[in-house]
């Protein structure tokens, strides 16, 4: 078998009349459609995270293993980004999105309704491979967008789903503080099924062109990695970049309400400051569609590694400021090395792209699980100065790796 091409600044030829990649394009309604729907999707992973100081307890969950409960969603994510995802290359795209949001729908009133830590992440590990709907929405999206303006449309959806990232914190925050942490999944439930109805009469369809069925499909993956360099290197990237991030935003909360004493409202505006972060994934997007992907990923990863450095030093000085400003950097540079790293992708195989996303993705939020398990152990034990250190260890990984890269090249 041949490798698929490693290209990193690239534009396709034309697609032939008739074939799948051939389309009109998306109107600006339907590209905010698209975004909406990710970000609220994807926001059912991240609801738990500052909350661990409630949950926890009211589940007899000792705070060493708090993590596990945001560890577990994510692994959850992985797993149907490995699993279901796929199904996109075979399914008509439409329908496996509504029957992932019921499943979402189906987690949600269980964690809600759950009371001891066992049932909670059973439902939390539902929640997260069903939440992968939003990984199908992305290449679904990518599929209709124009070839010359493709980055600019994944930049933009991204920047919705990047966005459900970064608000789901301070939602969550404020709900709980308002009605209790149970409120915020009743309301998810609510607002997923609300977005069924809409999506329904707002998506087209898709059907795949591939011949392949679904066994096929999972057999081809260990073969479309061995194949895809490119892929095999952006995922390590953005593995780290989210162990880093997750790292930080399970810790964060705790940093805030055990050293500088402050309520669930407070920790939600501090999360909201961060969420300015989405801005930069459209412009990351025009960034890939002139060619720069690559050395924009380099100063993505300084950027990173910059942030864990003033996330330190927020620490030794007490200072909420600098910790808003470390935020907002890492939540940029994370957003706009993930929306390079898909453009690039995407820029690959057509008819693989579904397969390619969610191998993507998969190994991306392994890496942020693993962020998220460490987090609440690592502060609980050692405090946030170690916790800044074992980031910027992850990021400087990532460095190391893309400045060897650049040798080769």
């Amino acid at each position: 078998m041949s490798s698929i091409p490693d290209i990193e600044s690239w534009s396709a030829p034309p697609p032939a009349p008739g074939s799948e990649a051939s389309h009109s394009g998306l109107s600006r309604t339907q590209v905010a459609i698209f975004a909406t729907a990710c970000g609220l999707a994807v926001a059912n992973i991240y609801y738990s995270q500052p909350l661990l100081g409630l949950i926890a307890p009211a589940l007899g969950l000792r705070p060493g293993l708090a993590g596990l409960i945001v560890a577990l969603t994510q692994l959850g994510y992985g797993a149907g980004l490995l699993f279901l995802v796929p199904l996109s290359d075979v399914i008509e795209n439409r329908r496996l999105v509504i029957w992932a949001l019921g499943a979402v729908v189906l987690g949600l009133f269980g964690i809600a309704l759950s009371d001891s830590a066992v049932t909670f992440m059973a439902a939390s590990f539902v929640v997260g491979v069903s939440a992968v709907a939003t990984q199908i929405l992305v290449p679904f999206a990518s599929h209709l967008a124009p070839e010359e303006s493709r980055g600019k449309v994944v930049g933009t959806v991204m920047s919705g789903l990047l966005g459900g990232i970064m608000l789901a914190r301070p939602f969550s925050s404020y709900i709980a503080a308002t009605f209790g942490w149970r409120a915020v999944f009743y309301i998810s439930a609510g607002m997923m099924l609300a977005l069924m109805l809409a999506l329904l009469r707002a998506l087209p369809e898709r059907r795949p062109a591939t011949k392949l069925d679904y066994a096929q499909i999972l057999r081809s993956l260990p073969g479309l990695v061995a194949r895809t360099p490119l892929l095999r290197r952006r995922a390590f990237y953005q593995g780290m970049m989210f162990a880093g991030f997750n790292l930080f935003w399970t810790g964060a909360p705790l940093l805030l309400a055990r050293e500088f004493d402050l309520g669930h409202r407070s920790i939600a505006l501090f999360a909201l400051a961060g969420a300015a972060g989405a801005l930069s994934a459209p412009v990351a997007g025009r960034l890939a569609d002139r060619g720069l992907a690559r050395p924009a990923t380099g100063w993505a990863l300084v950027s990173a590694l910059i942030a864990f450095i003033i996330a330190a030093a927020a620490g030794y000085a007490h200072s909420i400021a600098l910790l808003v400003v470390a935020a907002l950097v890492l939540d940029a540079a994370v957003q706009v090395c993930q929306v390079l790293s898909l453009r690039s992708i995407y820029m690959l195989a057509p008819d693989l792209r579904g397969r390619l996303n969610g191998l993507f993705i998969a190994f991306a939020f392994l890496g942020g699980a693993t962020g998220s398990g460490l987090a609440a152990a690592v502060y609980a034990s050692r405090g946030w100065s170690t916790l800044a250190s074992l980031g910027a260890l992850f990021i400087f990984i990532a460095l190391a790796q893309y400045a060897s890269e650049l040798r080769r090249r």
